[in-house]
């Protein structure tokens, strides 16, 4: 372990594996540490005795629920957009050939008490029953407007300059009523609360042309993927591309402590008495607790279920979102669920999660409004967990952390973050603009 490397990357979370993955196929000499023996670190994924052990402390599930090892359950389940930056992430770095996709079955929103299914396009908000006649006319409208929309095109935006109109006064063009609004910044463009709206609308308007691109590109019922045994094959799919490219993986180095010269600066990571030098580090921010702050905590509730959620046309994969203010909440929250159909349960059960940015030290009550669109559960688990974010100045010592996961069942933040950090990281955008097609063949 004695010897020199570009960067040292610790902890094998998705964030770590894919940022470890880019990096080695930049020709850095990359190591990889990780202080457990399993691959994830918090975003990792468990198969029964191990969920049971974790929050029940016993080793001993019910039996009536199956074989542990059919179980792939995700810590931090997020769907993957079909045409979103994570996919593009994979398909730069050629990690799909160690995956395989699936689509997930369907995208919903929860508006005044009820659960609908999320209109993408100016044909679908014309058949929803999520508005009355006129109001689906003035959203039909809104949907011609942005899928017409090109930003290189002045004929197509009609005389508004969405880099100076905010999104609230864009909208406010259509004459939107505030339900429509809330499905539209919520569950289409994926913001995560109101803030968007006193913000330029042309980020709102990119977000819901990805996610109109990402539904019909594979035809299915939402612009979602997943992959067949879970997110688990992720941080091991990256592991595998690292080390074709000369990256080395060390799991189950004890302390991982990191090393700094007098100046500050990150020299070295030390484990079981043995220095490896660096150049940089890059961590999540369980390494380097010194250099993080907390910023708030995540309530989540996981459960095993032997049916779909009720009124998601018996989806097998499915989110739902249920945007702040039809909850009385100062953040949204989160449903997902995925089943034997993603091959992460033994046949007929479901996985299920609803998570939030946590307001009280309740979780039952707070997550009950997204808990009480499961029906009946076979066990269920609550948790709460910090969420960190960096407060260091990567310039002055090399370190570069990441932050911890939010309450999102989707991707688009976390892949945020990465691309982020690569840029902090190598002073360089990462190109983006790969064939999507690459990506295709593992749908089914």
């Amino acid at each position: 372990m004695d010897e020199e490397y570009d960067v040292i990357v610790l902890g094998t979370g998705l964030k770590e594996c894919i940022l470890s993955g880019l990096l080695s196929v930049d020709g850095l000499k990359v190591l990889h540490m990780d202080r457990n023996d399993y691959y994830g670190g918090e975003s990792t994924s468990l198969n029964l005795v191990q969920l049971w052990k974790k929050f029940r402390g016993s080793e001993n599930p019910p039996s009536n629920l199956g074989s542990s090892r059919d179980y792939n359950v995700d810590m931090m389940p997020k769907f993957i957009m079909a045409n979103g930056a994570l996919v593009r992430v994979l398909i730069h770095t050629d990690v799909t050939k160690y995956l395989y996709f699936k689509a997930v079955d369907g995208s919903f929103v929860y508006v005044k008490g009820k659960v609908h299914k999320v209109p993408a396009n100016d044909m679908e908000a014309l058949k929803s029953p999520l508005m009355g006649i006129f109001e689906k006319r003035r959203a039909r409208k809104f949907f011609v407007y942005v899928q017409n929309y090109d930003e290189n095109d002045p004929k197509t935006h009609e005389g508004m300059d969405l880099t100076r109109v905010t999104t609230r006064d864009f909208i406010a063009k259509f004459g939107l009523d505030d339900n429509t609004v809330d499905f539209i910044g919520h569950s289409l463009a994926l913001h995560r609360d109101d803030r968007y709206l006193d913000e330029p609308a042309l980020d709102t308007v990119k977000r819901v042309k990805l996610y109109a691109e990402s539904l019909a590109r594979f035809g299915g019922s939402s612009p979602y993927i997943y992959p067949l045994y879970g997110l688990g094959e992720l941080p091991q799919a990256f592991a595998r591309l690292s080390a074709v490219y000369g990256g080395t993986y060390m799991l189950n180095k004890p302390e991982c402590k990191v090393e700094f010269d007098e100046e500050g600066k990150v020299m070295g990571v030390t484990s079981e008495g043995e220095t490896a030098k660096c150049k940089k580090v890059v961590c999540d921010p369980s390494y380097l607790s010194n250099k993080v702050r907390k910023v708030g905590k995540v309530a989540r509730a996981i459960a095993i279920m032997s049916h779909p959620i009720p009124n998601t046309n018996d989806s097998h994969s499915v989110q739902i979102i249920l945007p702040q203010k039809q909850l009385g909440r100062r953040s949204d929250m989160y449903v997902f669920c995925s089943s034997y159909s993603h091959n992460v349960a033994p046949k007929g059960k479901f996985i299920a999660f609803v998570s939030t940015e946590a307001e009280t030290e309740h979780p039952e009550t707070e997550l009950k409004p997204g808990i009480d669109l499961l029906g009946p559960v076979d066990e269920i688990f609550y948790d709460i967990y910090d969420r960190y974010e960096p407060v260091n100045e990567p310039s002055l010592d090399n370190c570069f952390i990441s932050t911890s996961y939010d309450p999102t069942t989707h991707f688009e933040s976390t892949v945020v973050d990465v691309l982020n950090m690569y840029t902090l990281i190598t002073g360089k955008v990462l190109d983006l603009n790969v064939d999507l097609s690459a990506a295709s063949a593992a749908e089914e």
